[in-house]
């Protein structure tokens, strides 16, 4: 079974293959680079570092979002254009649960976030309970003062995960103290192999059913919508 992973949902591009079970390769790069240009090219690259052709490819796994609008939708969009070509199936994880899934020897709370700019915050709360990735708090789209105030009235220490904690730290500090956990070291970022343990957890889903997950309006949407309801005002 020959699997490929696929991550674009935020600043990192991540890559990975798995052959028989056994991760064989793992491209994970943090800079801001334009994705579009680069995803396909890093996917024939990977392959070809392991010898394989496309036709051999078994299923396709991609991180759906929450996270950036464009990375989300290029990584979808080319995770389907694939498993269509190639007929074969695909699986949507969760971009969230894909940076939870590194704090899974911890025993308490998860709390990953990505930054939603002014304030916000694309999270969620999970627990790592029998191999599984068990959801506490659903995914929303929040002003992370508000999230960290509703997080404090829980008993228990809470593990924070995200790319973007330097944006955050001092407010999850001073807000929660003691009660939360920041460590600092590489579990921070989304990592594609992640994705292979995820979708297990899943079925696999017929190819145009796996759609992005944005978790909030985009602005064009935001301001159409303005515009419809002025019109009915004025209407």
């Amino acid at each position: 079974m020959n699997k490929l992973a696929i991550d674009t949902s935020n600043q990192v591009l991540g890559i990975a293959i798995m052959q028989n079970e056994q991760l064989v390769a793992e491209i994970i790069t943090n800079i801001k680079k334009d994705h579009s240009s680069r995803l396909m090219p890093s996917i024939v690259q990977i392959m070809e570092h392991v010898g394989m052709e496309a036709d051999e490819l078994d299923q396709i796994i991609v991180a759906n979002g929450p996270g950036s609008y464009t990375g989300t939708r290029i990584g979808v969009t080319t995770a389907k254009t694939l498993a269509w070509a190639l007929n074969i199936p695909i699986y949507g994880v969760s971009s969230l649960d894909v940076v939870a899934f590194n704090g899974k020897s911890f025993k308490g709370y998860i709390c990953p976030f990505f930054d939603a700019r002014r304030q916000t915050v694309f999270t969620s709360l999970v627990k790592w309970e029998n191999e599984q990735l068990k959801k506490i708090y659903d995914e929303s789209n929040i002003s992370m003062d508000s999230w960290l105030l509703k997080l404090s009235e829980l008993n228990g220490k809470i593990l924070f995960l995200s790319p973007h904690m330097t944006v955050f730290r001092e407010m999850i500090r001073s807000t929660l103290e003691d009660q939360a956990v920041i460590i600092n070291n590489f579990d921070h970022l989304p990592r594609p192999s992640n994705l292979f343990k995820l979708s297990e957890q899943d079925n696999d889903t017929p190819v145009h059913h796996v759609n992005p997950n944005y978790l909030r309006l985009t602005e064009a949407e935001v301001n159409w919508l303005k515009h419809q309801r002025e019109d009915h005002h004025h209407g």
